[in-house]
């Protein structure tokens, strides 16, 4: 499933561990950035190139939030809502996201230009709230500050 240019970048990882295992999150990650979420196939194809049961690659897929198991829109939008961002309006922002761009938390708007997934924490209290939209970091959040932000996601 992979071409030759992935598995070269993901044997150059495994390269660079003394157990071969040591390179399944880095592999994870190739396959997502691949093919925009981790499907069952994509997660059999890092299973063999790094020579470790399905089992295990699964398991660690499923443990950690950065890995999508459905299809995504073009964009990820993830927002914080923990404390300092819920005080500071995040709640709004959903509900604005939802009414603006159609999008609802754990969905893809119908364009699919957009995914929302609601984090438990950013690490952006000072300046909350906070987000990344793919992996580009953006704080101190107001419904304008949104939109010329998403605005340049095209």
């Amino acid at each position: 499933m992979f071409n030759e240019t992935v598995l070269k970048e993901i044997e150059e990882i495994k390269a660079r561990y003394p157990d071969r295992r040591s390179a399944l999150l880095p592999s994870l990650y190739i396959a997502q950035r691949e093919f925009g979420w981790l499907s069952r196939e994509a997660m059999e194809s890092v299973s063999k190139a790094l020579n470790v049961p399905e089992a295990r690659v699964r398991g660690t897929a499923s443990f950690y939030a950065m890995y999508k198991h459905k299809p995504v829109g073009r964009h990820l939008i993830q927002l914080c809502t923990n404390i300092s961002c819920m005080i500071l309006g995040a709640e709004k922002l959903v509900d604005f996201l939802g009414t603006k761009y159609d999008v609802q938390p754990n969905g893809t708007s119908r364009d699919n230009r957009f995914s929302l997934v609601i984090m438990e924490c950013i690490g952006a209290c000072g300046t909350a709230p906070a987000m990344l939209v793919n992996t580009d970091f953006h704080d101190n959040l107001s419904e304008k500050r949104i939109e010329e932000i998403l605005d340049k996601y095209k």
